[in-house]
């Protein structure tokens, strides 16, 4: 990266905005591809920010420093509230009005978003088959595959609460992490007892409720996201030929840290 001396900066060259305002490269005349453009161009920009919050919660966690880390998810799920109100500036574009450049958008698609599935890679989702729609794309298939084989958000949950002094079992702590998660009864009752005594452990509650804000943040986007589609293609097979909204309407009930979520059938029962 080129630096700039101290009588070289100032806000245009400091935030690039010269640079950022000539990546908008139109492939239609259509007024509202400019809109779509610019939306989804600043999704990429809040997943970078949050990618990059979530390796400094890792630092976090991996320091156990609780408290930094609850600010880091709250900024996070903050983020997450602009990504969810974004989608309603998207949709102020009517199905009409996207049908006049859609196809120009082949065989490009969301599906395509590499930060995206960092992000889920990150919390948990390793999926290999998600590897392979990158396969034409070496450079952003190895920037996928360099999570694979890295300890999730939940991972290193569970060694804070291991730290802590809770029980919690060597598989767990030294699972295969490139295989999915499984629940397990020594985690929940670790997160049942923080859940029952919280002020004995507000820290970690306080840490529980924060995960969880970013997990039924995450499942909001993407709720909001499928009915956006759905509403302005219905049930069209996406640009990139996947089966559109019928697809991402599955990936609705999908969970980073599912012991936080079971905890609650547990609350009040002794």
């Amino acid at each position: 990266m080129q630096s700039l001396s101290h009588d070289q900066v100032n806000y245009m060259t400091y935030l690039k905005v010269s640079e950022l305002l000539d990546l908008q490269g139109l492939l239609s005349t259509h007024h509202d591809e400019m809109l779509f453009i610019v939306i989804h161009q600043v999704f990429e920009l809040w997943f970078k920010q949050i990618m990059h919050e979530l390796e400094e919660l890792i630092r976090c966690f991996e320091a156990d420093n609780i408290q930094r880390g609850i600010k880091v998810i709250n900024r996070i799920t903050t983020i997450q509230k602009v990504l969810i109100t974004q989608i309603d500036v998207l949709e102020t574009m009517t199905p009409t009005e996207f049908s006049e450049f859609r196809d120009n958008l082949r065989p490009a698609s969301g599906f395509q978003s590499v930060q995206f599935r960092e992000i889920e890679f990150l919390c948990g989702l390793k999926n290999e088959n998600i590897l392979n729609m990158f396969s034409g794309m070496p450079l952003l298939k190895a920037r996928l595959e360099k999570w694979v084989g890295v300890p999730t958000i939940y991972d290193h949950f569970i060694r804070v609460l291991a730290r802590r002094g809770f029980t919690i079992p060597d598989g767990v702590l030294n699972r295969n992490v490139q295989e999915p998660y499984q629940t397990n009864e020594a985690v929940l009752a670790a997160i049942e007892v923080i859940y029952k005594q919280p002020e004995a452990h507000y820290d970690l509650y306080t840490l529980c409720e924060a995960l969880l804000n970013f997990d039924e943040n995450f499942n909001l986007w993407r709720y909001r996201h499928v009915k956006m589609v759905e509403r302005t293609i219905g049930m069209k097979t996406g640009t990139g030929g996947s089966a559109g909204a019928k697809y991402l309407m599955g990936t609705i009930t999908s969970r980073f840290f599912p012991e936080l979520w079971d905890v609650r059938a547990l609350i009040g029962t002794y």
